[in-house]
């Protein structure tokens, strides 16, 4: 049940929310390229961002998100938009990464080429991808080593892309650079790194799907193995179990004057290693691993979370961080396992209340209790703002509907919702379709 405090939410007031929050964001669009849009990170920003973590790339899965949502062809002509400021950035863009680069604009540029058949956005997706392949010095493209600036994220990019080939060359460095544990293996983020990180950000946990779903799909059973056991040395330093699961965010800690020993969200906590679970439920056919992801719901749920228990817990509503990537689980689960929509409910409600309204539209601002005044200001982006926020409302508004739990297109490391009937690695992602398509299918 959702608890006596909170306000169940009405779904048309939900609508209408992400609609303001999407009015909000186009509009802090900035001229980018031939006709071209771009996005700044923050409105107070001169320039734009093309990355998907907090730039325009992360922008696109929104407005095609909403288009298909509102079947409004304006939401398709500004993506379109966007897709031509990406293209233009292509050249420019010196990180090769999923989340930080080059790699991360490919694939919403092939969305855009994809959904909305735009053979230029096909040609810049191909440019960019072609860039990251000449950058490999055949062992990493820079510092990070990871999912989200590394071989982890690029590799699950080109697998994503088409290109098995290169994406089996980005995650074999891993089998020589893994460190043997006591359970298994880990990996050093970046060269000189005293902490090791677990989770999905940076750590252990973002590097295993890679390797599991690359090496299934290339029959590299060592490459599976590996992956195997980074899983096992992130589950032996769960300190939750039996029935949660809960693994510190790193050991020994990494930056402890700016991490919490424990975390929750998608990037270093129990949310995101429930989504790796999941996606290692499907990639190596094995439901056990579902166990683990029920687990890690468990901790979640348990937490306190959304509220802000403390200074500095729960103080982010965005994708990355906060509340908006628990709602995404958490509407996984309704669509697989028929979970109570109660504490879906409850997220919801909080990024109502704490949503800021006026003319200009809706927006969110997530807190640095540490800074004076704590209230940062209003994000752009995928990862802390308006585009990850308004993204997860309207498939909740969806699913409340009974529609489709799918998203407009998949990122390379957001497991597919498995429905009943559809087997391991089965994804049951529809073609994209506007609105009023979609009723009528």
């Amino acid at each position: 049940m959702i608890p006596k405090h909170v306000v169940e939410p009405e779904v048309d007031e939900v609508e209408q929310l992400a609609a303001d929050a999407l009015r909000w964001l186009t509009a802090q669009a900035r001229p980018a390229g031939d006709g071209g849009l771009g996005w700044p990170v923050r409105p107070s920003e001169a320039a734009t961002e093309a990355m998907f973590y907090n730039g325009t790339a992360g922008i696109v899965p929104a407005l095609l998100e909403a288009w298909r949502h509102f079947g409004d062809d304006t939401y398709a002509d500004t993506a379109l938009r966007a897709a031509r400021g990406l293209a233009a950035a292509v050249e420019e863009t010196e990180d090769s990464s999923l989340y930080f680069g080059l790699t991360g604009m490919a694939i919403a540029l092939r969305a855009v080429h994809d959904d909305l058949d735009d053979s230029a956005s096909g040609a810049a997706a191909d440019r960019a991808m072609a860039l990251v392949r000449s950058r490999f010095d055949g062992t990493r493209w820079g510092e990070l080593f990871e999912l989200m600036g590394g071989n982890a994220g690029i590799g699950l990019g080109a697998l994503a892309l088409g290109d098995l080939e290169f994406a089996v060359r980005a995650v074999e460095p891993y089998s020589e650079a893994a460190e043997q544990t006591a359970a298994g293996v880990q990996w050093a983020h970046r060269p000189g790194a005293t902490g090791r990180m677990h989770h999905v950000s940076h750590g252990t946990l973002g590097i295993v799907p890679a390797l599991a779903a690359i090496g299934v799909a290339a029959d590299r059973a060592d490459l599976t193995e590996l992956a195997l056991a980074g899983a096992a040395d992130v589950a032996s330093r769960d300190e939750a179990g039996p029935d949660g699961f809960l693994v510190p965010h790193s050991d020994p800690r990494h930056a402890p004057e700016h991490t919490a020993r424990h975390n929750y969200g998608w990037c270093h906590g129990p949310a995101g290693d429930a989504q790796v679970f999941r996606l290692l439920r499907d990639t190596l056919g094995d439901p056990a691993w579902s166990a683990l992801a029920d687990r890690c719901w468990h901790t979640v749920v348990d937490s306190g979370l959304p509220a802000r228990l403390s200074p500095g817990f729960w103080d982010n509503n965005g994708r990355c961080c906060g509340t908006a990537g628990v709602l995404a689980l958490a509407c996984d689960r309704i669509a697989e396992q028929d979970d109570a929509p109660d504490f879906a409910g409850v997220l919801v409600a909080d990024l109502a209340a704490r949503a800021t309204r006026d003319a200009a539209g809706v927006r969110w601002s997530n807190e640095e209790y540490r800074n004076a005044p704590s209230t940062l200001e209003a994000e752009t982006g995928w990862a802390m703002g308006n585009a990850g926020i308004a993204r997860e409302l309207l498939r909740w508004v969806r699913l409340n509907r009974g529609g489709a739990p799918d998203y407009a297109f998949a990122w390379p490391d957001q497991p597919a919702v498995r429905r009943a009937g559809t087997g391991p690695g089965v994804q049951a992602t529809e073609p994209i379709r506007p609105a009023g398509a979609e009723a009528a299918s």
